[in-house]
């Protein structure tokens, strides 16, 4: 307990007694002094008791000490009992004018008294007032009392006594004064405490309002992994995925533990999320995530949840905790996945009677010496384009599946490149586009040779599909730590920033592609971007509306990345 919080604790004790026994109180420690005074005075002090001043005196206190204790003081408001320490300066006065021998001067015990005085709700000009003629007019007996001791040096003391009391008077009132303010200052910053406090309590329950309207999870947790916050969606999630008997045994305040409660599954629905890969063993390791998805509870009845997280810091940057989202998706993702079935579906249908007209087609054009020559262009024209639908819908099929399957081995990308220019050379010369490469020979990556041509082939042919009015087109490649870039420069029409934002999604064209009549389905790039990502690569592209595109491949040189 600090020294201010024991004097507000010690006046609180004494406001809480009743008038009688706080006067009692007040008087209390001049009575013990003069009681031991007139008790040792037999051995002391002999001449004490034989005294009619020291007698008085002591009738005086004794008559005091009975008033104390039987005076209601409530009923004489709160200045009445201030007659008792204006008494108590007579009887001190008493005792001194006896000028007993060998007893130590009793006029210090003016101080008691005084302090009584000067604590009291007199104003500050009365209690000093009082303080000083009080113990003066005490001591005037003294002056004319019989002894040895001249008159000018009992004038002296009995001046100096009340000096005396008025400084102790002064100090008492600036004490007062002094801790007043100090309880003044703690009573307005206990005040703006409060309003903080309410104020705080106000915020709290609007977030944790806000916190479970929301239809999303929310879980903060601190360094060592305790959840500081779960708001009502994600403990109601939570509790749907728990195994059966588990979830009642984990305390709210666990460690991230907690996060096994739950039934956590690949996106096979079956095989359990790796403890390394759960969300929140992810926030924890400092890791920040966005669209991770996450299958909650058994198949069939789990729910996908999209996560992300982001890692708390100190203000020294230091790693305190971890926030993590939930939001449930299982809708979009299943309507994605029939969209897919039926696309897959429909593709299928289409291959195969496609298949059979390309093939009598060529059957046609291979006995096409009795044909005229208007038929046989007819039938060269459907040819083609019954080629060409059948390579789209060889694209919807690949786009269709979830994944796309390589089978990586070292492979020399120059070569690759090369075959992929001389493939698209005819293209290019009708379009008037210039071909050309800056790769070094041997080029060595750990890449499918097939997934690789078929995404090289879709930037090159889209880069000179992509430039009307000629130009060229540009693959150079380099190797560094670990990783080959590849990158395809053209001098085409270009795309707007929020163009290319969008370029990698399926089904895509921009609104200067759909305007200029340029053929294609949207396809290329996401299968492209596909390949790319099967083998732990990343494609990337940057642009300006008429000052054409680059698209730029990172693929692995020597094996997939550690993380892959």
């Amino acid at each position: 307990m600090t020294e201010q919080q024991w004097v507000r604790h010690a006046d609180g004790c004494f406001r809480a007694l009743v008038p009688q026994a706080r006067v009692v109180a007040c008087q209390l420690p001049l009575t013990l002094i003069i009681a031991g005074l007139y008790i040792a005075a037999p051995v002391a002090w002999p001449g004490l008791l034989d005294g009619g001043l020291c007698l008085s005196a002591l009738a005086l206190h004794t008559m005091l000490i009975l008033a104390c204790l039987t005076v209601p003081w409530q009923r004489f408001g709160p200045l009445a009992p201030l007659i008792v320490p204006v008494a108590d300066l007579l009887v001190i006065g008493l005792i001194c004018a006896a000028n007993i021998e060998n007893l130590p001067d009793p006029g210090v015990l003016s101080v008691l008294p005084v302090v009584w005085i000067s604590a009291s709700r007199l104003s500050s000009r009365a209690s000093i007032s009082l303080s000083f003629a009080g113990t003066l007019l005490a001591g005037l007996p003294y002056v004319f009392a019989p002894g040895p001791a001249p008159a000018q040096v009992r004038l002296a003391g009995v001046l100096l006594l009340p000096l005396m009391m008025l400084a102790v008077s002064l100090a008492m009132r600036f004490a007062r004064a002094q801790l007043r303010n100090q309880q003044s200052r703690m009573a307005s910053k206990e005040t703006e405490l409060q309003a903080l406090l309410a104020d705080s309590r106000d915020r709290e329950r609007l977030l944790n309002t806000i916190l479970d309207t929301v239809d999303v999870g929310i879980v903060a947790v601190d360094a060592e992994g305790h959840r500081l916050l779960t708001n009502s969606w994600q403990s109601q999630l939570e509790a749907s995925a728990a195994r059966s008997g588990v979830a009642d045994t984990v305390a709210p305040d666990a460690p991230d533990t907690t996060e096994d409660v739950p039934v956590l599954t690949g996106q096979d629905r079956q095989t359990p999320l790796p403890q390394g890969r759960r969300p929140i063993r992810r926030a924890l390791k400092g890791e920040s995530f966005a669209d991770y998805l996450v299958y909650f509870g058994e198949a069939p009845a789990g729910r996908v949840l999209s996560t992300g997280g982001r890692p708390l810091k100190n203000d020294d940057g230091g790693f305190r905790g971890a926030v993590i989202v939930f939001n449930e998706v299982t809708g979009l993702v299943e309507a994605l996945a029939a969209k897919e079935d039926v696309v897959s579906t429909v593709s299928h249908e289409f291959r195969t009677p496609l298949t059979s007209i390309i093939g009598n087609l060529d059957l046609v054009l291979g006995d096409a010496e009795d044909l005229a020559a208007p038929a046989l262009r007819r039938i060269e024209v459907a040819q083609r384009n019954a080629e060409r639908l059948l390579a789209l819908v060889s694209d919807l099929l690949l786009s269709a599946n979830s994944a796309v399957h390589v089978f990586p081995r070292r492979t020399d990308l120059a070569s690759l490149v090369e075959a992929s220019l001389g493939s698209a050379h005819a293209h290019a010369e009708s379009s008037k586009v210039a071909l050309s490469m800056d790769v070094p020979a041997p080029l060595w990556a750990h890449v499918d040779p097939l997934r690789i041509s078929q995404a090289l082939d879709n930037l090159v042919s889209n880069a000179i599909k992509y430039s009307p009015d000629g130009g060229s087109v540009r693959i150079s490649a380099s190797t560094e730590n670990g990783w080959v870039r590849l990158q395809v420069v053209d001098d085409g029409m270009g795309m707007t920033a929020a163009d290319a934002g969008r370029v990698f999604t399926r089904f895509f064209r921009s609104p200067a592609v759909r305007e200029g009549s340029i053929p294609g389905a949207g396809l290329g790039l996401s299968i492209t971007k596909a390949i790319v990502e099967g083998h732990g690569g990343s494609i990337s592209c940057t642009t300006l509306p008429g000052c054409g595109s680059t698209f730029t491949l990172e693929l692995p040189a020597e094996g997939p990345p550690p993380a892959f």
